[in-house]
């Protein structure tokens, strides 16, 4: 039913790690012919684009989250993945994947990221 599914999220610890993953249905979206980007929506705040992957592979990344989180995509799963280190409380939020510019109707539930002192 749904185009695209996120997962992985949960409650860390300031400075710790996590990985988001976001699968895509293949009879809708293959992952590798298109950009792909993490988005992310705090309390009050409105949705921003986070990190994408193009097709070929090149990243893109918000300045707030560079060095510490990386996009990366396996296509075989057709699926992507955010690896995010060194957590800080500024990054809880709920984390949407979409295509690169967003296409509106792919908006999903997202996965909820609470970072904890």
């Amino acid at each position: 039913q749904a185009q695209l599914v996120e997962s992985g999220g949960g409650l860390v610890q300031v400075g710790g790690s996590l990985t988001l993953s976001c699968t895509a249905s293949i009879k809708i979206i293959r992952v590798d012919t298109i950009a792909m980007a993490w988005y992310r929506q705090a309390p009050g705040n409105q949705r921003e684009l986070v990190a994408t992957i193009t097709r070929g592979g090149g990243e893109k990344y918000a300045d707030s989250v560079k060095g510490r989180f990386t996009i990366r995509r396996d296509n075989g799963k057709n699926t992507v993945f955010m690896e995010m280190n060194d957590l800080k409380p500024e990054d809880t939020a709920v984390y949407f994947c979409n295509t690169a510019p967003p296409n509106r109707w792919y908006w999903a539930q997202g996965t909820r990221v609470t970072v904890s002192s």
